[in-house]
């Protein structure tokens, strides 16, 4: 298989930074860096560095780490932003505009052609003092197409490297995001982003069918954090591009390690069953299940935890079979006879609909329970 025409630009430290509460220190934004890097993510969104002498200060700090990853800037398009961004020496400033009729009416209150000509202006700005320029859409899901498809023309045309389609809150579905991409592909040669958020929790599937129609660089955030109910989570759009689209140039063995780092900073818990980096994402408990998982992994896991850095474990209730129990009992260092062996799979069953979480000091209670009250 062709593997898929795509980069990330992973946009934690921006983007998911604006989860409500969230704040990241400069050491904690240099660590995620650091591992972003080290997974292979090819563009870093640093921070906006505007918004304070702090973040300029982290901003400039990443960029100047030596990483592999180019180091982006967000700002939006005045010059003084542009040049807060430039100052910290990053390779790209992504400049952004409002696009949409509601956000240009109540943002700018000026014709949407003026608008566009302002923001024009600033991309030459940001050219002649050097440095390159992902041009974005702000609520470009709800913008007109007609005056979208102009927008990103004359970007082009005034030398933006990459033009950027933001689902601002979420609004698309698949088959809309196919269908919108699909057009604005064809429209320009530029490269296209998807930066998709996940209000309708379509968000990892929107950035996937938006690189299925075309779309070049692809918007993540760990754990997938981000206003309101987030952005596309790196760690699952990374296994759906190994997985299905073919692409086997990072390193996803960092996967849980970060996914667990950015919880501890940004204080948001992991849901248990998030996919791939969660703590249930390779645990199972029904014996079909684990019976078959002893025998071969692949039965029922799509990819291993391995994969991800993760760990796989067998949770005892009471969908657990015998050679699930015998397998854990063998772990813990017991060795039971048959009747011994039944004995305690009654009592996980019957501690486990009494919804008491089996732990292996409860585990190990019930074995020895079982060892005094059967007879060896």
């Amino acid at each position: 298989m062709k593997p898929w025409n795509v980069e990330i630009c992973d946009v934690t430290l921006r983007d998911g930074e604006q989860t409500p509460g969230v704040s990241f220190s400069c050491e904690e934004k240099v660590d995620i860096a650091r591992t972003l890097d080290a997974i292979g993510v090819e563009v870093i969104e640093a921070g906006f560095p505007a918004v304070s002498e702090n973040e300029k200060k982290c901003v400039k700090a990443i960029a100047h780490l030596g990483l592999d990853a180019r180091i982006c800037g967000f700002a939006r398009a005045r010059e003084p932003d542009i040049m807060d961004a430039i100052d910290c020496g990053v390779d790209m400033v992504s400049i952004f505009i409002p696009t949409s009729d509601l956000h240009i009416r109540l943002k700018f209150k000026k014709p949407r052609e003026q608008v566009l000509d302002d923001a024009l202006a600033m991309i030459d700005f940001a050219r002649d003092h050097g440095v390159r320029v992902r041009f974005a859409a702000e609520d470009a899901s709800r913008t007109d197409l007609t005056f979208l498809k102009e927008v990103y023309r004359r970007a082009a045309e005034h030398g933006a490297v990459l033009l950027s389609f933001a689902d601002t809150v979420g609004c698309l579905i698949p088959d809309e995001m196919r269908t919108i991409m699909t057009d604005l592909v064809a429209s320009v040669d530029t490269p296209f982003c998807a930066h998709c958020h996940n209000d309708m929790g379509c968000a990892v599937a929107n950035t996937i069918t938006a690189a299925q129609a075309g779309a070049f660089q692809l918007h993540t955030t760990v754990n997938g954090i981000g206003e309101r109910s987030g952005n596309a989570s790196l760690e699952e759009v990374l296994v759906i591009l190994r997985q299905k689209g073919g692409i086997d140039r990072y390193d996803l063995s960092h996967l849980s390690a970060l996914s667990h780092k950015v919880e501890k900073y940004s204080g948001i818990a992991l849901p248990k069953n998030k996919p791939v980096t969660g703590e249930l994402a390779f645990s199972h408990e029904s014996g079909i299940h684990i019976a078959a998982i002893l025998h071969d992994p692949v039965s029922y896991e799509y990819f291993p935890p391995e994969l991800v850095g993760g760990e796989r474990h067998f949770i005892l209730g009471k969908h657990t079979g015998r050679k699930a129990l015998e397998h854990v009992v063998a772990s813990l260092g017991y060795t039971l006879t048959e009747p011994q062996i039944c004995h305690v799979l009654d009592l996980v069953k019957e501690n486990s609909e009494q919804k008491c979480s089996i732990t292996p000091e409860i585990l190990q209670n019930l074995i020895r329970r079982a060892q005094q009250e059967t007879p060896a």
